[in-house]
């Protein structure tokens, strides 16, 4: 699916985004190899924490508000223990960085930072 999403007032438009289902909720990028990993959605009921126990690379989280507005992101770590946002959230995306999503990492990341200059 094609996910549009507002990033510091410019939008984008994020292609191959896979849903979860409520069984990918609890796999999400664990176990899979980084170069074929794809782009999931989480939608989010409560204000819940992420871990990257098993996820052997590292990826972008995104943490949207119900009207697709990134309120927060991180670069997260293999095998973090805790990763939480403490913006008000109800969606997460979660992008392998590796070389099929490089330049839609290198985008997001180089709008924030100018974002908080």
């Amino acid at each position: 699916m094609k996910l549009k999403i507002n990033l510091g007032g410019k939008k984008l438009i994020i292609d191959n985004v896979i849903e979860t289902t409520f069984w990918l909720k609890f796999k999400g990028l664990m176990f899979r190899s980084k170069e074929k990993a794809p782009i999931l959605l989480f939608n989010i009921s409560r204000k819940e924490a992420i871990h990257s126990y098993f996820v052997f690379f590292k990826f972008l989280i995104l943490w949207l508000d119900k009207d697709n507005n990134v309120v927060d992101w991180k670069v997260v770590k293999p095998f973090s223990l805790y990763e939480k946002s403490s913006h008000h959230f109800s969606k997460i995306i979660e992008i392998p960085i590796n070389r099929r999503y490089h330049s839609l990492v290198t985008f997001i990341v180089e709008e924030r930072f100018k974002k908080r200059r």
